[in-house]
C-alpha cells in the first residue's frame, strides 16, 4: 500500500465527541474531518460499528478516515452502544434499537454546523450490514451508501444457517461478540464512570448462541433487517463489493439483480477484507473509487462513476490446492448488467461417476436406473477451511481428494478447451435418503491432470427444508425427492486438460453441524444435473487491464508489536479412540498504541471435535481472553462457550470472567438445553 501524507484538504480529529441518543444514552464518534469544514461545510460519512474505535479499529481506522477526510469529507466512527466508550448494553446483533440509534446519529450529523446535511454511510461486514440495514429505512439525510461484505438475507446466507443447516460460525461468531460486548471502556475517555458502565454490560450480557438457536427457521427474528424481503425499500444509490474467499459473495449479484437504484458490484478474490487491504491479492485502490463515489453522490460532481460496467468480478486462474494464497492470478471482466446477457446456464446431466456433456433442455432423460448411494464420514468436512475466510490463520479448503473418498464423485472428461463460470452453479438432485432429517453437501472442484483437486465453490442443503426454511417437513425414508442446492457465486476459470467436479457427501463437519444420525443418500443420476453459469471464453472482457489504482491509505497509527501473535490451524486425528478434532488458535499477541499508551491483547481459540461416526459426539467450544492494560489499570475478560448435542436436543454451556488485576471481580455460568428442529 501506498501512503498519501499530501491531501487535498487539511484535517483535524475529534477523538471522543458524544451523541445524545433520545433515550439517555450517549454514544461514542471519532470524527475527521477537513479544518475548513468550520466554514465550508461538507457532506458526512458513517461507520457504526462495534469493534472499539479507540483501540482495536484504531489502526485500519487511520488508513482509511483520514484519507477521506483529506479529500473533502467528515468521517465519523462510531461504536454501537454498549460497545467501545459507548454507553448502554448490546444485547444481539441488527437489533430495531441499533438501527434506531443509527437514523439518530444520521439526524444529528445532518444538523452539526461543519456538514452541509448530507450523509453517507460505509463499512465492512457488520459496518456494511449496518449501512444497508439503515438505507432500507430511509433516513432523510442519506443520500448514498458503500458497503463491502454483507448479506441481505441474515438467515440464509449469513452465519448462521446456510441451506437451513447449522453453521459452525453460528458458534464461533457467537464467542466472538460474547467477548467483544463485554469488555470494559476505557477510563481515559470516559472516567471514573468506567466499572460502573462494565458492570452493566457483564451484567446485562448472556451468550448470542442461544437466541441464535432459539430461532432455527426463518422467522420474523430473521426477516427483521433482511432487506431481501423487501428490495424496494432501498432507495438511495449502493457501491457494493465482495470477495471469492469470502462467505458474503452471494449478495453483490442478489443487490445488483433485485434494487431499481443506482448501483455499482465489484468482487475481487479477497477474504473477508476491504478491497484495498485484500487477501489473496491483488488488493485494490479502493479509496480513491470511494472518492469519486462520494464526490459523485454527495456533492454532484460528474466524474463518470457510473460509466462502465454494473459489475467488475475477478475471474481467478486455476491455481494448486492451498489454505492460503497471496495472489490469485486472474483478470478482471465486466458485466453490463445483472443478470448479464453473457452469461447462460449449461446444464450436465450426472451418470455414473461422470457430468455429462450439455444436455438439449429438448433431450428425453434416460430411464433412471439404481440409485447410487453414499453414506459419508463424519471426516468429511476437516480440510473444508472456514465458512468465510478470514485469510489468518490460512482458513482456505485444501486438497479435495482426501473428502473425496467420503463422497459420490461425478467428473467430466479432461476439457478440450478452457471454460470460465461467472455466477452460482447449482445441483438439482433426484433422491432418495434413508433418515428423516439429513444434510446434503455439494462441492465444485478444479482437478488438474496430476489428480489435486482446487475446491472452487460449495453449498450446502438441510433436505427437510428443501422447500421451505419456514415451515420444515421431516423426510420419509425411501421416498424420492426433488432438491435444489445452490452453491456459493464465483468467477473461476477451467483449463484445458482439466476436469470439473462434483461431490456430494452427507456430512460436512465441522462446517456445517451434521444430522442427527447418518443418513444413507441416494442419487438417481440420470435425472439428476449440475448448472454451471457458463461466460463464453471469447467474450470481451469490457474493462481495461488494470482499471484500478494502486491502494493507497494514510500512514497506519503507531502500533508497536509488545508479544508476538501465534496462529495455528491442526486437524488431528486419534486411532485408538477414533477421536477427530480441529483446533484453531487466531492470537493477535500484545500490542501498544503508542499514541494513548495502552496494551491490548485477543486471544481466540476454536475446537472442534467427533468420535468415529457418531454423529451426536460433535461438539464445539470458543474461548476468548481480551485483555487492556495501561499504569495501573488492567483489566482482562475471559469467555467460553460450548456447544454439544444429541440426538433431540442442543446444550449450550458458556462462562464469563471478567478479572481487574487478575482479581476475578465477575463470574456467570449457563447451562442451558435447546430443542433441534429437524436439525
Amino acid at each position: 500500500m501506498r501512503y498519501v501524507t499530501n491531501l487535498p484538504y487539511e484535517t483535524k480529529e475529534e477523538e471522543h465527541v458524544t451523541i445524545p441518543m433520545s433515550d439517555g444514552v450517549r454514544l461514542s464518534a471519532h470524527i475527521w474531518r477537513p479544518t475548513s469544514s468550520d466554514q465550508e461545510p461538507v457532506p458526512a460519512v458513517l461507520e457504526y460499528i462495534p469493534y472499539r474505535k479507540r483501540d482495536l479499529t484504531a489502526v485500519r481506522d487511520s488508513i482509511h478516515h483520514p484519507y477521506l477526510a483529506g479529500h473533502g469529507y467528515a468521517c465519523v466512527r462510531v461504536d454501537l452502544r454498549g460497545t467501545g466508550d459507548s454507553e448502554g448494553v448490546l444485547r444481539d446483533e441488527y437489533l430495531e434499537r441499533e438501527q434506531a440509534d443509527a437514523e439518530e446519529v444520521l439526524a444529528w450529523l445532518a444538523e452539526q454546523p461543519w456538514c452541509d446535511g448530507g450523509t453517507g454511510m460505509m463499512g465492512i461486514s457488520w459496518g456494511a450490514f449496518a449501512a444497508l440495514q439503515v438505507a432500507a429505512r430511509r433516513p432523510p439525510s442519506l443520500k448514498a451508501i458503500a458497503i463491502a461484505s454483507f448479506t441481505d438475507d441474515r438467515h440464509a446466507d449469513d452465519m448462521h444457517y446456510m441451506g437451513g443447516a447449522l453453521l459452525s460460525d453460528n458458534l464461533a461468531e457467537a464467542g466472538t461478540m460474547f467477548a467483544y460486548g463485554t469488555c470494559p471502556p476505557d477510563p481515559a475517555v470516559v472516567g471514573e464512570r468506567w466499572r460502573e458502565m462494565w458492570h452493566e454490560r457483564l451484567e446485562n450480557t448472556e451468550p448470542w448462541v442461544l437466541e441464535w438457536l432459539r430461532h432455527q427457521r426463518r422467522d420474523d427474528y430473521w426477516r427483521h433487517a433482511s432487506v431481501c424481503e423487501d428490495y424496494t425499500s432501498v432507495q438511495c444509490p449502493v457501491l457494493a463489493s465482495s470477495g471469492w474467499a469470502d462467505g458474503y459473495s452471494n449478495a453483490v449479484t442478489r443487490l445488483l439483480g433485485n434494487l431499481d437504484v443506482p448501483r455499482k458490484g465489484l468482487i475481487g478474490p479477497w477474504s473477508h477484507k476491504f478491497p484495498h487491504l485484500g487477501e489473496p491479492g491483488p488488493a485494490i485502490g479502493y479509496l480513491q473509487e470511494l472518492v469519486r463515489w462520494w464526490d459523485h453522490w454527495l456533492k454532484g460532481v460528474d466524474n463518470g462513476v457510473m460509466d462502465g460496467p454494473m459489475l467488475l468480478a475477478w475471474m481467478q486462474d486455476s491455481v494448486p490446492p492451498s489454505t492460503s494464497y497471496e495472489e490469485r492470478p486472474g483478470r478482471w471482466v465486466g458485466e453490463p448488467d445483472w443478470p448479464s446477457p453473457h452469461i447462460r446456464p449449461v446444464t450436465h446431466p450426472l451418470s455414473r461417476h461422470t457430468i455429462g456433456p450439455a444436455r438439449d433442455d429438448t433431450a428425453t432423460v434416460p430411464e433412471a436406473g439404481a440409485a447410487m448411494t453414499v453414506r459419508s464420514p463424519l471426516s468429511v468436512g476437516q480440510f473444508a477451511g472456514k465458512w468465510a475466510s478470514y485469510n489468518a490463520p490460512p482458513d482456505l479448503p485444501y486438497d479435495q481428494r482426501e473428502e473425496d473418498g467420503g463422497s459420490l464423485v461425478f467428473d467430466t472428461e479432461p476439457l478440450t478447451e478452457q471454460v470460465e463460470i461467472l455466477g452460482s452453479p447449482s445441483v438439482e438432485l433426484d433422491l432418495t435418503v434413508s433418515e428423516p432429517v439429513a444434510l446434503v453437501a455439494a462441492r465444485l472442484s478444479d482437478v488438474s491432470p496430476d489428480g489435486a483437486a482446487t475446491r472452487v465453490s460449495y453449498g450446502i442443503l438441510n433436505l427437510t427444508r428443501r422447500d421451505s426454511t419456514e415451515s420444515p417437513e421431516p423426510l420419509e425414508p425411501g421416498r424420492r425427492y426433488r432438491a435444489t442446492i445452490a452453491l456459493n457465486g464465483v468467477a473461476q476459470a477451467f483449463p484445458a486438460g482439466h476436469r470439473i467436479r462434483l461431490s456430494l457427501s452427507t456430512s460436512y463437519w465441522p462446517l456445517a453441524w451434521p444430522a442427527p444420525k447418518p443418513a444413507l443418500l441416494g442419487v438417481h443420476e440420470h435425472s439428476s444435473t449440475l448448472t454451471l453459469p457458463v461466460r463464453p471464453v471469447d467474450e470481451p472482457d469490457e474493462v481495461p487491464s488494470a482499471p484500478f489504482g494502486e491502494p493507497e491509505g494514510t500512514p497506519p497509527l503507531a502500533m508497536t508489536q509488545v508479544t508476538p501473535p501465534e496462529e495455528r490451524w491442526d486437524v488431528k486425528r486419534d486411532l485408538i479412540d477414533y477421536r477427530s478434532e480441529l483446533d484453531i488458535v487466531k492470537d493477535r499477541g500484545t500490542v501498544r498504541f503508542e499514541d494513548i499508551g495502552l496494551e491490548s491483547g485477543r486471544r481466540a481459540h476454536e475446537r472442534y471435535t467427533a468420535v468415529a461416526d457418531d454423529f451426536t459426539s460433535v461438539g464445539g467450544e470458543t474461548t476468548w481472553t481480551m485483555r487492556f492494560r495501561r499504569d495501573d489499570w488492567d483489566v482482562r475478560v475471559v469467555t467460553h462457550t460450548k456447544l454439544t448435542c444429541d440426538a433431540s436436543d442442543f446444550f449450550v454451556d458458556a462462562t464469563l470472567d471478567a478479572y481487574e488485576s487478575d482479581r476475578r471481580v465477575f463470574s456467570r455460568t449457563w447451562n442451558e438445553n435447546v430443542p433441534r428442529d429437524l436439525l
